[in-house]
This record gives C-alpha cells, structure tokens and sequence, in this order.
C-alpha cells in the first residue's frame, strides 16, 4: 500500500552556491517496486508473524503480513531517515534522524481496523534526542528502549532531560565526542539487557573505522568489555537465539555465529548482498540485503563474492532457517531503493498497519482507556 501522507524533503549536499545545490529529495515521490516469493503469504499466515522493515535511503517503514484473501499485504509509511526498528504485537520502536519513536497498538484482542488490520500502531510518543546517527534498538524486560548511539560511539537510553544518557562505551574509546570513530552500529539483548554490540573496528580517532572496513570488525561483551569474536568484516545486528549468538558478516556476505572458545566467525549461509538487519523467530531468520553502490559498501570480500556466484546484489529480505541455510521465502524492493537498515518480526501479528504522520487518520484516530468502574461496598 502506498502512501499519500507528506514529509519534510531531506537535502542533500551540493556545490558552491545556492545555484549549484541539487534540489531536495521529497521522499514522497520515490517509486519503490515490491515483489516476492509465491508461498510467503502462506507462511506469514501459518506461522501467525508479520514483518517490520526500516529504509533509511527512502525514509520508508513497511510492515508486511497476509490478508484474509491470502495475499502479502505490504503497509508503507514515511519517517525521515528510518533506522532501528524493534518491536511486538503491542508496541513498536523507530529511530529516526532526529527523534526516537514509540508506536502503541490501540486495538483490542480480536478486533480490526478498515475491516482488514489486526494491528494499529499509532505514533503516541516522539523524543526529540538530535542527529546521534541512532542504530539499532533493543527493549529491556522494564520496557525501557536501549539504542546504539553511532555517532557517539557508546550505548544510551533516553533522558528526561538530555539527548541521550550513556550508560556503556566499549573500553578502546577514549571519550565521548560527536565523531563515529568505531562505528558501533548492532545490539543484541540477552534475557531482556543489552549484551552484545557489533563495530566495525577498535578504532579511537575521528571516522576512524571507514580505514579498517575489511578484517577489523569485532563483537563486544557488554557486561564485561571482552571482545568475544574478531577479525569481522563491518559486521551488523548480533542477535542471540537458540544458545547462540548470530551476527551478519556484512562485508562478506555471511550469517553466521560467533564461536566463543576460538573468538571466530562461523558462516552458515551466504547471501547476495550487503547485510544489514537480522530478527530471528524459532529456528528462522529474516535478513536484510542492500545494494554495495556506493563507496562505503565497496571494495570489500562481497565483490568477489558476488562475481565467483554470478549473481546481481538484492535490495530486500531474505527468510533463511538456520538448520540448512536454505531460503525459504522472499521480499525483493526495485526502484529508488538500494537498501534496507533493519528488520524485526512481529510475532502474533497477522495484518499491521501503522498511523503516518500527514494524513487525516492521525487527528481521526482518537482511542481512551476504558472508565474505571467505582468499587462497591456492600
């Protein structure tokens, strides 16, 4: 589904004088293409699960799960710069460029919206933290949000009254400063507290890492400092499941797991594309792909990679079960998207839709608690 609703244009850099500026990007009129596989809608719908899914490049949110007619429902919205997302049947995180923002589903159990949504994620609450170059998120078992800080290259929650308050920064970072010298960029909870983080690389100096994007990533204990797996290339979004602990090999390609004792990477699936958001259900995880276009994503291992596969670089999802590596459903984006930041199912989700920011339905859409009934005294 596409949407109508408008959105601040993000500028671009531009030459010397006002004339020679490239005029803004209004996200608005981006074309994005949605293809994917034939049994997804099937899948989606057996398994009770749907999909949120973040674009950066394109400020898209797509939530995507299956209809009563038995078809993928793709659900679009627009947020400025769409980073981490993490979220549940009840509630739903985004980081954006400036601000972090918290969805709460208003529908009750069995009920539905349009006739069709089982979900609707409704925008009730937008902190304003700065452009802190905000990753990925993670929702400790208090409810707190927790978010990779890149720029500052530290941990954070929100404050009251600040942009951010720090609460860990891996021990090879000397202070805190607006310079993303590591590129700390992925975050792993563990029983409900962060544990694990992925960076590019140990660096201390100012965009430090963008020098060491080929073998200097590595995985970091949070609880106790320890790099647990090293040697990575620009590696994204660990995540623990099943009593391991998974992180994506970006700049090669792989999924795979972090093998403790050796403090390796073991891969078990590669895909055609630079990796970036991984969310895991049971024994099944949903990977995201991005176009190597640009000169961040280029020169590395997945070049070569590409070339000995003969095979073109995705922009979408890919559904992998971890047991074989075998894909088992697909989600392709063509158009004015090149890639994807994140990915998180949503469990017990069948059909989501989500309140935009500049259509009518975010004045329309008004809910309240229930009237609490006065106790009876016999």
């Amino acid at each position: 589904m596409s949407s109508q609703e408008q959105a601040p244009a993000e500028g671009q850099g531009g030459g010397q004088g006002a004339a020679q500026k490239k005029p803004p990007v209004d996200l608005t009129k981006l074309k994005v293409d949605k293809s994917c596989s034939r049994g997804l809608a099937t899948w989606l719908s057996t398994h009770r699960v749907s999909l949120a899914i973040s674009s950066y490049q394109t400020g898209r949110v797509y939530l995507v799960g299956s209809d009563r007619e038995g078809r993928v429902s793709f659900f679009e919205r627009i947020f400025e710069r769409a980073m981490g997302i993490v979220g549940n049947a009840q509630r739903i995180y985004l980081g954006g460029l400036y601000q972090l923002w918290r969805f709460e589903n208003v529908l009750r159990p069995n009920e539905t919206i349009h006739g069709k949504f089982d979900k609707c994620y409704v925008p009730r609450n937008a902190q304003t933290i700065g452009d802190l170059d905000i990753h990925e998120l993670g929702i400790r078992s208090d409810g707190r949000v927790v978010f990779v800080n890149t720029k500052y290259s530290c941990l954070a929650e929100l404050s009251q009254t600040h942009s951010f308050k720090p609460i860990w920064k891996p021990p090879f970072i000397s202070k805190l400063a607006p310079e993303d010298r590591c590129h700390l960029n992925g975050l792993a909870m563990v029983d409900g507290q962060p544990k694990y983080v992925t960076a590019v690389c140990k660096s201390d100096a100012v965009d430090g890492w963008r020098d060491r994007r080929m073998s200097g990533g590595v995985v970091i204990d949070v609880t106790t400092d320890e790099i647990v797996c090293e040697g990575l290339s620009m590696p994204h979004s660990p995540r623990w499941a099943n009593g391991k602990l998974w992180v994506l090999n970006a700049g090669t390609g792989h999924l795979g797991y972090v093998d403790f004792a050796t403090k390796s990477f073991v891969p078990t699936a590669w895909f055609p594309g630079f990796l970036r958001g991984l969310s895991i259900v049971g024994n099944v995880a949903a990977v995201g792909l991005s176009k190597p276009r640009n000169q961040r994503f280029e020169g590395l291992q997945l070049d070569e990679e590409l070339k000995k596969r003969d095979a073109e670089p995705w922009c979408g999802v890919q559904i992998v079960s971890l047991a074989n590596g075998d894909v088992l459903n697909w989600i392709r984006f063509e158009g004015d998207i090149s890639e994807i930041f994140d990915i998180s199912f949503l469990p017990g989700v069948v059909n989501p839709m989500m309140i935009g920011l500049r259509t009518a339905e975010i004045r329309e859409l008004i809910t309240f608690e229930p009237e609490t009934q006065p106790e009876v005294v016999a």
